[in-house]
């Protein structure tokens, strides 16, 4: 068919720097003619050929046209070179920097290293011997069984691991939980006492891991807490500078929802002094006897 021939052709073209018409005659096995009419299609489809004849001519792309190759915006390279930095990060095996250097010359250019991500953490020494177990586990289809640390205490699970994924600044496993039967996202620095079993396992139909924040964390509490000026800055940066109004006495007012009681009193415990819940009512009352059970702590 004349469209895969021309797909046939545009490949060529794009692994060799210049080709005579004879000798993509003979490769997809047409006239010398029939090959000048697929160039001329070419051309008409916005591809920019060029012929040269004589001695050492040929047909090839002209120059410059690198970046089209790979049917890429200048944008889609630069994400997808960050994205790939980014996984060196966290790999600490510079596989990924060996990657690109693989890349098509002409793929890799100036400019192109203004964004950066570094997915690392705290836990860099643990966290990249961890990532590449489970990405194994993950591709080989292998059962894993581990010690799960969480608020309500530790508990043995055995997973199906599905995919890994980094959100809300942590590195997540998502896979089928035998002991819950059912779909989990565990949180790769809770995990204890990792081990890939000799047990396969076929795959189930995932939900996608990538849920909204307020479905994960739904809202249960409305709170209203005013800040003093000097917090200011931790607003910003935890959400927004939209998140509070400014009084007239300077003190910053923060109306918010948050999951749960615990979540809401150990964030505004990070301020210290700085913060004063006004509602729910009985908030005031709870954390003004945890202050008193924090100072019962240090007079002595």
């Amino acid at each position: 068919m004349t469209i895969d021939r021309l797909i046939g052709i545009l490949a060529v073209l794009l692994r060799e720097e210049q080709v005579t018409a004879g000798a993509l005659a003979e490769r997809f096995e047409v006239s010398v003619r029939t090959i000048q009419r697929d160039v001329d299609r070419l051309c008409r489809a916005g591809i920019p050929l060029r012929t040269a004849r004589g001695s050492g001519g040929g047909i090839s792309i002209m120059e410059g046209y690198g970046l089209d190759r790979t049917v890429l915006t200048e944008a889609d390279r630069g994400a997808i070179l960050a994205g790939l930095r980014s996984l060196d990060s966290v790999s600490g095996s510079g596989y990924y920097r060996q990657l690109m250097e693989k890349l098509p010359q002409g793929l890799v250019r100036a400019g192109d290293d203004c964004v950066a991500i570094d997915l690392a953490s705290w836990y860099g020494p643990v966290l990249a011997p961890r990532l590449a177990q489970l990405k194994d586990a993950c591709v080989r289809r292998l059962v894993v069984r581990f010690t799960y640390c969480a608020p309500g205490g530790d508990s043995c699970r055995t997973v199906e691991p599905h995919m890994l994924l980094f959100r809300w600044s942590s590195w997540y496993l998502h896979g089928w939980c035998r002991e819950r039967g059912d779909w989990r996202l565990f949180k790769l620095n809770r995990m204890l006492e990792v081990a890939v079993l000799e047990e396969g396992f076929a795959p189930r139909p995932a939900p996608s891991p990538i849920t909204p924040a307020e479905r994960v964390y739904p809202d249960r509490l409305r709170a209203v807490i005013r800040f003093s000026p000097e917090a200011r800055w931790r607003l910003v940066e935890d959400y927004g500078a939209n998140s509070f109004t400014r009084e007239a006495d300077g003190s910053l007012l923060f109306r918010r929802g948050f999951p749960g009681k615990a979540e809401l009193l150990g964030w505004v415990l990070t301020f210290g002094d700085q913060a004063e819940i006004l509602e729910p009512a009985e908030l005031r009352d709870e954390m003004a006897a945890f202050a008193k059970k924090i100072w019962e702590k240090y007079d002595r």
